[in-house]
């Protein structure tokens, strides 16, 4: 045989190779593309399919009172036999329906959520029903969207109790409110909870607002820069202070420090942060309230459970949220004072 045949006889053994290769290749192809799942059959990106898959999706974790909720809740989620995942979206709308977005993709099978503004949350309820996903309005609520279950404390009896506290060190004078965020509905809750007690006594003239304004993303910072003007154009003429929670009482706190009015003047709070419980220690902060974040986060841990494998929910109430009323577990906060801090 001439070198010609020989390399035409080459030339047709790695042709017939290759061949065999490719046809190889696209039975093997045809055989996967033979085990993929219908468009309707949900992919869990976890280790154990069969487990419940859950997704919680944070406002932040720049406060330190939400790190307790992610514990508590991941803890009682993996207790109960579930998988989970927890992302913060650190005060982004946007980031949070990008999160939500991920974790519709990964196979949830219920999503709770802690909204940063409870209007532009919406479409996240949205996008999770379209999954076929449960949607948990956790402490804060989404509005104006069709949420399948809301579990927070009581924020009106909050606000309620913040103000009948500082009521018992300041009867009458100039008050201040300093809200949280408007884009949170639980502000506008605590306000209308401080309103229905301080409102009668501004009738009858006991009490005179002469500061009355939300904060915006709870931030300290505003809260101080607010307090110092306020006390600058009332010459220090201030008798109380109505702080939303514990940051915006700090924040408070710090403007009074630098005037040399703390301690002289009450203040109220909520969450119960170290800072705050080691200013009540120190008498510069009159009271915080107390919502336990293991009982929120281990009753919304077996609520998403139960959804998930299609259980009843027992509910004590419903809360309007624009649209419709949502099935609601309102919990019952605490007062926090110098005298049963323990």
């Amino acid at each position: 045989m001439n070198l010609f045949a020989k390399h035409r006889g080459f030339k047709w053994i790695v042709f017939s190779l290759l061949l065999c290769l490719v046809m190889a290749g696209c039975s093997d192809s045809d055989s996967a593309s033979s085990k993929k799942p219908s468009e309707n059959e949900k992919i869990k990106l976890v280790d154990d399919e069969e487990k419940v898959y859950v997704g919680f999706i944070l406002d932040t974790l720049r406060d330190e009172r939400w790190y307790g909720d992610k514990e508590a809740f991941e803890n009682e989620i993996i207790n109960l036999g579930g998988n989970v995942k927890t992302l913060a979206a650190n005060g982004h709308t946007e980031v949070q329906i990008k999160q939500a977005e991920l974790l519709i993709e990964e196979g949830v099978d219920v999503l709770v959520v802690v909204p940063f503004d409870g209007e532009a949350a919406a479409p996240i309820v949205e996008l999770a029903h379209e999954a076929g996903i449960k949607i948990i309005s956790y402490d804060r609520l989404i509005r104006n969207a069709a949420v399948d279950y809301y579990i927070s404390f009581d924020n009106t009896r909050v606000g309620e109790l913040q103000a009948e506290e500082i009521l018992k060190h300041a009867p009458e004078g100039n008050y201040v409110y300093i809200g949280g965020a408007e884009s949170d509905n639980n502000a506008v809750l605590l306000r209308d909870g401080a309103m229905n007690i301080l409102q009668p006594l501004v009738d009858s003239g006991d009490i005179n607002i002469i500061f009355d304004q939300y904060t915006d993303n709870w931030e300290p910072a505003i809260a101080e820069q607010n307090m110092k003007e306020i006390l600058s154009e009332n010459s220090g003429q201030v008798d109380a202070v109505i702080a939303a929670n514990d940051g915006t009482a700090g924040g408070a706190i710090r403007a009074l420090e630098a005037a040399q009015l703390a301690g002289e003047i009450p203040v109220s709070g909520q969450d119960a942060e170290k800072d705050a419980l080691d200013r009540i220690k120190a008498g510069t902060q009159t009271m915080t309230v107390e919502k336990p974040m293991e009982v929120i986060a281990v009753q919304a841990a077996e609520m998403a459970m139960k959804l998930a494998n299609g259980e009843d929910i027992q509910t004590d109430t419903t809360v309007n949220n624009g649209q419709e009323d949502i099935p609601a577990i309102l919990l019952d906060p605490q007062i926090l004072t110098k005298e049963n801090i323990k």
